[in-house]
């Protein structure tokens, strides 16, 4: 029991911090400006739905992408670990997003698709992250993390829909320093990963 609360607790601090949905924010905002409530709703919903269902793709087809294409364990922790470390890293060092904004009012809701789905909610870090935690796990392991996803989806929308409000009561420099806050811990993530990989390798 210790063990499930412990996984699931590591699932949700990976899930949240590389997904992000505080310092997601000003991008929601930006690509809808000057777009109507029931808009903005529409694709807060669509672009949350993509999300999950691509990481639950992943999630339960991840060992089968492992034996079809003769991934080991190993390589993938420490190629994964590369990668999150340097979203992390980027993070840290406040690098801005290459999405391109829409700068009028007619509102193209395939953003809900891209960048919003893929890659800003389920990027190659959410997907990594997801993938390395059921790349040697039980089929309760690989429940729980579909089921934190889920529930990380659900903050995500939350958080969407009230993105104007919270972003005036908190204010743009308090979430660039969650932001920055979030890219340390990616950063540690990746880098346990690493380590976690090499062990394996050499059997330490």
């Amino acid at each position: 029991m210790d063990n499930i609360l412990t996984f699931s607790i590591t699932v949700f601090t990976g899930f949240f911090a590389i997904m992000n949905p505080i310092s997601n924010l000003p991008i929601f905002i930006t690509l809808l400006e000057g777009a109507d409530k029931e808009t903005k709703q529409r694709v807060n919903k669509k672009a949350v739905f993509i999300a999950f269902i691509i990481v639950c793709v992943f999630v339960i087809l991840g060992k089968f992408i492992f034996e079809l294409f003769g991934i080991t364990i190993p390589a993938f922790k420490i190629t994964g670990g590369i990668l999150i470390f340097f979203v992390g890293f980027e993070m840290l060092q406040s690098k801005k997003s290459n999405v391109k904004h829409l700068q009028n009012t007619n509102i193209d809701e395939n953003i809900a698709v891209s960048p919003l789905g893929i890659p800003i909610l389920a990027g190659p870090g959410t997907i990594v992250t997801a993938m390395n935690f059921v790349s040697n796990a039980s089929y309760i392991h690989i429940g729980l993390v579909i089921l934190i996803f889920g529930l990380m989806c659900a903050l995500t929308y939350v958080t969407f829909s009230l993105s104007e409000l919270i972003v005036n009561k908190i204010g743009q420099n308090v979430i660039s320093v969650i932001g920055k806050i979030m890219g340390l811990i990616i950063a540690i993530i990746g880098t346990s990963m690493i380590i976690e990989g090499i062990k394996i390798s050499f059997n330490l």
